[in-house]
């Protein structure tokens, strides 16, 4: 008579922060067998409260020290950017697992400590980009590594989008340096920023340009960018991102790669599944049809969040199988420090007028041989 097989590893989970974007984590956590919901926290006490009543969670905290003492095996952070890194250090040094929101950090340092700390603790840090797990993100990827498009050579990205004043006014951390951290880069656009380098890889450079066109009155960030960024293996992309747009344009990505062929990757109305509006590889150029009846583009937050919570689930269950297993999550800390280098570096380039460097360029894609020669003659 064989042996019963073992029982699944119950992952006791705590939620930190029970603000708009908790109930994508709430959901995709309660979607698990696996896993069971011990405890929220948030510094609003009325707000944990009701919280933990809708979801059926037995406690309801105003600190982080109190929902780790619950003994979690996974705290979920969900806080205002700027505090991410005072969480996720107490996490490690308990030895708990962290599942982040975007973006890891606001500042670089920030990041750099949560990486080192949960390394140093042997506990996962996965950071949450949830557009990586469209099927149409996945194909473009594995169009890259299959050599359909082959090395990508070439990006063109635009995060056109919508937000009312309520939106930064409804939340007093909204809109600010110190406690946003940026405006459409932190808060939009490092998604996109995410899988612009998850397709082209490491970056060598970033030139970019922000400014304030619509929203000045109330807020000190940017609400609207753009940026030319190379990167080591040669490839070249372009960004253009703003808030300032209505109606919401939505966003598009479109990649080229070496074997000439070429697809574009769509969210459009802001919040939707993302798809291949453009695939145009060897004869022949599929396009997915558009809106013909039209749709409503200035789409509230909330809607926004709640058509990514699938995707939400998928990777938070990415996040429990990797540590059923014992390997590293789809994505992790260190591939959340790629895209807050890269916006970061933009802030940088348009506070000073001049490029920022990281690494060299591949010798075997540099420019046209003699080009640089040639501008030196010209300049």
């Amino acid at each position: 008579m064989t042996s019963p097989a073992p029982a699944t590893r119950t992952f006791r989970v705590g939620i930190a922060g029970c603000g708009a974007i908790s109930r994508n984590h709430l959901e995709s956590f309660k979607a698990l067998d696996n896993v069971q919901l011990v405890g929220v926290c948030d510094v609003d006490a009325d707000r944990a409260r009701a919280t933990a009543v809708a979801w059926d969670i037995p406690n309801a905290l105003t600190s982080v020290d109190e929902l780790l003492a619950l003994d979690v095996d996974i705290i979920s952070v969900c806080t205002p950017h700027p505090t991410h890194e005072e969480v996720v250090l107490k996490a490690a040094a308990a030895g708990v697992n962290v599942l982040c929101e975007k973006p890891i950090a606001t500042r670089l340092e920030s990041a750099e400590r949560m990486v080192a700390a949960c390394e140093e603790a042997g506990v996962q840090l996965g950071v949450l980009f949830q557009r990586r797990f469209w099927p149409a993100s996945q194909k473009i990827r594995e169009a890259i590594d299959d050599g359909t498009l082959g090395r990508a050579i070439m990006a063109q990205c635009s995060v056109m989008l919508h937000r009312a004043p309520d939106y930064y006014n409804r939340d007093a951390w909204r809109g600010t340096w110190d406690s946003d951290g940026g405006g459409v880069l932190m808060s939009q656009a490092v998604h996109q920023i995410d899988l612009l380098q998850w397709y082209l890889g490491d970056v060598a450079e970033v030139y970019g340009k922000v400014n304030t066109y619509l929203h000045g009155d109330y807020i000190e960030v940017e609400d609207s960018a753009t940026a030319v960024i190379t990167f080591t293996a040669g490839a070249m992309a372009t960004l253009e991102a703003s808030t300032a747009v209505s109606p919401n344009l939505g966003i598009q990505l479109r990649i080229t790669g070496e074997t000439g062929a070429s697809a574009s990757l769509t969210e459009f109305p802001e919040g939707s599944d993302g798809r291949l509006d453009l695939w145009a590889v060897g004869e022949r150029i599929v396009v997915e049809p558009v809106h013909p009846e039209g749709v409503e583009p200035n789409v509230d937050l909330s809607a926004i969040n709640g058509q990514l919570i699938p995707f939400h689930k998928l990777q938070v269950q990415d996040f429990v199988q990797s540590l059923e297993s014992g390997t590293e999550p789809a994505i992790t800390g260190k591939d959340a420090l790629k895209s807050l280098r890269i916006l970061l570096a933009v802030y940088e380039s348009s506070r000073t007028g001049q490029p920022v460097r990281f690494a060299p360029v591949d010798p075997a894609h540099q420019a046209i041989p003699g080009l640089r020669d040639r501008e030196k003659v010209a300049g």
